[in-house]
C-alpha cells in the first residue's frame, strides 16, 4: 500500500501488522492482562464530545506550544517505548530524527534499543525517560551518562513497581531473548523484509543495560538482567535522591491521581504526565484522560500537566488539551508507523495528526491550542 493511500493512524496499524511479525507487533500493540485498558483508553477518549463553536473567524491557525521555556512546531511528541526496534529495526533512531527535525519531543526509554549516546548524535533535544532501579549505582549513572550526553530533560517513571501480565505476549510465547517456535519461524519467513533488515541491523537489545553487564554477556542475560531491575521500592526517599541528582527539566511519568500529583509536585517534579502506561501495566486502571482534569485542578498553573494514553486521531489531541493538558504523547501510533514504511511512515503519522488537529481547530472555531478549554467538550 502507497503512502498516498494512507489516511489514518488505523491505516498505519494495519499495515505494520501486515508487515511485522505477530509475536513483534502483538508485543507493541498489547496491553496488561487481555487489554482491557488499552481499549479503555480509546473508548474515553471516543465519548468524549467536541462542541462547535461558530461565527468566529478561523482563517490563521496555529499548532506551536510553549514547554519548559521551548517553542515546539507540534502538538504532540513521541512517548518512550521499549524494545521497539523488534516491531521494526533503527525504530528509536527513525522517530529520534524524525521528532528532531519537527520540533517536538522525542523520550528515549531506558529499556529502548539504542543507547542514550546514540540518540543524542541525531535528536540532541531528546528526553530521557528513566526507571527507578533495583540498583541505585545503576540509577544514578544512567543520570551522569545522559547528562554527559547532553540530555536536558529527564522523565521518571513510576509505574512499573512490577513487571505486567501480558497474556498475549504469554500465548505468543514471547520471551527475551526471543526463542521462536516453529509456528513463529513460519510466520517470520512471511515478512522478508523484516527479516533482511533485522539482519542488516542485528538483532534488537536493551542498549542502556549493556555497560552493567559483564564482558561476554549476550542478548539473554541482557534480557534477564533489565528484568532484574524492575523496583517495587518507589518510595518519597527513592524519588527525592533522584530529583537531587538531576540538574536539569525533571519530570514524573505514570500519575493517575490528585494525591499523588500533589506528592511528586512536593518531591519537586517540573512536570507530571498522566498516563497509565498505554494500558501496559495494570488492566483494571482508569483511562489517562478521564484523571487528566482531576491532576490539572490540583498541580496546573504550578507545573506543566502533559497526558499519553489511547491518542490515535487529531480530534484526541485536541480533546486532551481542552481538558487541560499541556502537552500530548503518543507512542504505539510512531510506532505502526515504522513499521508500516519506515522513515516515511513515521512522517506520514505525524502530517496524519497535524492535518486532523489543523481540522479539527477550524471546526470548532479556535485558531490554537492555548485557545482550548473545556468550554468546547461534551462527554456523552
Amino acid at each position: 500500500m502507497g503512502l498516498d493511500r494512507i489516511h489514518t493512524i488505523a491505516d498505519l496499524r494495519r499495515l505494520a501488522r501486515r508487515r511485522a511479525p505477530r509475536m513483534a507487533f502483538d508485543f507493541l500493540d498489547g496491553g496488561a492482562g487481555e487489554g482491557l485498558a488499552v481499549e479503555e483508553n480509546e473508548a474515553a477518549l471516543a465519548r468524549i464530545k467536541l462542541l462547535p463553536r461558530t461565527l468566529r473567524d478561523v482563517s490563521a491557525r496555529t499548532q506551536a506550544v510553549e514547554l519548559f521555556a521551548r517553542r515546539l512546531r507540534g502538538p504532540i511528541g513521541i512517548s518512550p517505548v521499549g524494545f521497539a526496534n523488534v516491531i521494526w529495526p533503527q525504530t528509536d533512531t527513525i522517530l529520534a530524527r524524525m521528532a528532531q527535525e519537527a520540533g517536538i519531543p522525542y523520550m528515549l526509554s531506558t529499556a529502548a534499543s539504542t543507547s542514550i549516546e546514540e540518540i543524542v548524535k541525531v535528536a540532541p533535544d531528546a528526553w530521557f525517560q528513566l526507571y527507578v532501579s533495583d540498583s541505585d549505582e545503576i540509577a544514578f549513572d544512567m543520570l551522569r551518562r545522559a547528562k554527559e550526553a547532553g540530555v536536558k530533560v529527564v522523565v521518571l517513571t513510576v509505574d512499573v513497581p512490577l513487571p505486567g501480565r501480558r497474556y498475549r505476549d504469554m500465548r505468543n510465547g514471547f520471551s527475551l531473548p526471543l526463542r521462536p517456535s516453529l509456528s513463529t519461524m513460519l510466520d517470520f519467513a512471511l515478512r522478508p523484509a523484516w527479516i533482511r533488515e533485522t539482519i542488516r541491523h542485528g538483532t534488537p537489545t536493551f542498549a542502556n543495560y549493556a555497560p552493567y553487564m559483564k564482558e561476554g554477556a549476550n542478548a539473554g542475560t541482557l534480557a534477564a538482567f533489565m528484568a532484574s531491575q524492575v523496583s517495587p521500592n518507589l518510595s518519597p526517599e527513592r524519588i527525592r535522591r533522584l530529583r537531587d541528582a538531576w540538574s536539569g527539566t525533571f519530570i514524573v511519568k505514570g500519575i493517575l491521581s490528585a494525591e499523588d500529583a500533589l506528592d511528586a509536585a512536593d518531591l519537586g517534579a517540573d512536570g507530571l504526565i498522566v498516563s497509565n502506561h498505554g494500558g501496559r501495566q495494570l488492566e483494571a486502571a482508569p483511562a489517562a484522560i478521564n484523571l487528566l482534569p482531576e491532576v490539572v485542578r490540583v498541580v496546573g498553573g504550578r507545573m506543566p500537566v502533559m497526558m499519553d494514553g489511547g491518542i490515535r486521531t487529531g480530534a484526541d489531541i485536541v480533546k486532551a488539551y481542552c481538558l487541560g493538558a499541556d502537552y500530548v504523547f503518543a507512542g504505539r501510533p510512531f510506532i505502526f508507523s515504522t513499521a508500516a514504511a519506515g522513515a516515511d511512515g513515521a512522517r506520514r503519522a505525524l502530517e496524519i495528526f497535524h492535518g486532523e488537529v489543523d481540522q479539527t481547530l477550524g471546526q470548532i472555531g479556535a485558531t490554537s491550542m492555548a485557545d482550548l478549554d473545556e468550554t468546547y467538550i461534551r462527554t456523552t
